[in-house]
């Protein structure tokens, strides 16, 4: 066999054999076998919540182990694929084909093994906002949503929209969402930040360009072993009636909540909801969750100033997209681009995303 093929079916041997152990593939069929006992009691859906919880455990973590294995099958099957090639060369397009997909997707699970923080597993809790930039800014507030609706379909990931604040003319001023996946905090959260639009505005009746800028907040979803207390004393509870695009109403009764937390000036709203109780119970884990951040990040400010870090921040503006006068999404710390921005809008984010985890773990390591 070719030295140059031996030596790139080896480094991908390396590669999944680390991804494998730091998976821990025993451990992996433990859980598993736990989760499938836990499954099949006859009182599992007694607790809904729970249940859900459970079987949403077991499918991702047989969904992971079969992708292993499959990967592990395919590698000694491309191995098989280059000794035919040998042989015949008719074969050589396919067998490269299939080593190049391989390695691509041996380097997004390789990726994976590299979220191990405290709240990585978790769901996703993410907030975009519309910032500098007028009804530019409140329509790219929009593109970006979708954009991460997008990705979550792409993956079959479920998606929870708690509130969307819509702006008058187009877009919306803000909008918060829930990402139900195992591990979707940790991969969405070098999403966090700043991003700015440049484009000709299809707003300004003179065909200018316009640069605007729309904010991007993830947290991870509080579980019940988190302690975040809150003092009931400490919130404003304000009601009202929920609205569609344009400020039109779709509910006939005050059912939408929005929760002040005084002392931090956090507000959250929910609205999509059936009654006034389940939007402000969903409000209530909205608010617990971006405390649990505040939290989470006041502490690591701590330990950063301790380390002589000097609290600089990662996450101010993070990525550029570029409509004009060239086509170009860039983002700013890993370097990454793209040259398709209705692609990247259309929730081909998976590169940045790599992109991202890896810079961040290469910045925590130094």
């Amino acid at each position: 066999m070719n030295p140059d093929v031996v030596a790139a079916l080896g480094a991908l041997n390396s590669t999944l054999s680390g991804i494998e152990t730091v998976m821990d593939l025993d451990a992996l069929r433990k859980d598993i076998a736990e989760l499938e006992e836990a499954a099949a009691k006859p009182d599992l859906w007694d607790d809904t919540e729970n249940a859900q919880k459970i079987t949403s455990q077991l499918s991702h973590k047989q969904a992971e182990l079969r992708k292993i294995s499959e990967m592990r099958q395919q590698l000694d099957d491309l191995s098989v694929m280059f000794e035919f090639a040998e042989e015949d060369e008719s074969l050589l397009g396919e067998a490269q084909t299939e080593q190049q997909r391989l390695a691509g997707a041996i380097e997004s699970l390789e990726v994976r093994t590299l979220l191990s923080g405290e709240y990585d597993e978790r769901d996703a809790l993410v907030t975009v906002r519309a910032e500098a930039g007028g009804v530019d800014a409140a329509d790219f507030a929009d593109m970006l949503m979708r954009m991460y609706l997008r990705w979550a379909e792409r993956h079959g990931y479920a998606v929870d929209v708690y509130d969307t604040s819509y702006a008058e003319e187009a877009g919306i001023k803000s909008a918060t969402f829930r990402v139900k996946a195992p591990f979707a905090y940790g991969t969405l959260s070098v999403e966090q930040g700043t991003h700015r639009l440049v484009r000709i505005s299809p707003f300004d009746n003179q065909g200018r360009r316009q640069t605007s800028f729309a904010g991007v907040e993830v947290v991870p979803v509080v579980e019940q072993a988190d302690h975040v207390d809150i003092d009931e004393k400490e919130l404003r509870i304000d009601v009202y009636r929920s609205s569609g695009p344009g400020g039109q109403g779709v509910n006939t009764t005050d059912s939408a909540v929005r929760i002040t937390h005084i002392p931090t000036g956090i507000v959250v709203s929910c609205q999509n909801e059936r009654s006034q109780l389940q939007n402000k119970a969903t409000a209530m884990a909205v608010l617990q969750s971006k405390l649990l951040e505040r939290q989470r990040q006041e502490e690591q400010a701590k330990m950063d100033a301790l380390k002589g870090d000097g609290g600089s921040s990662w996450g101010n503006q993070m990525r550029s997209y570029v409509l004009h006068p060239y086509q170009m999404v860039k983002d700013l710390r890993t370097e990454h681009e793209a040259g398709n921005p209705a692609g990247v809008l259309d929730g081909d984010i998976d590169r940045f995303l790599e992109a991202g985890i890896r810079w961040r773990r290469q910045r925590q390591q130094a």
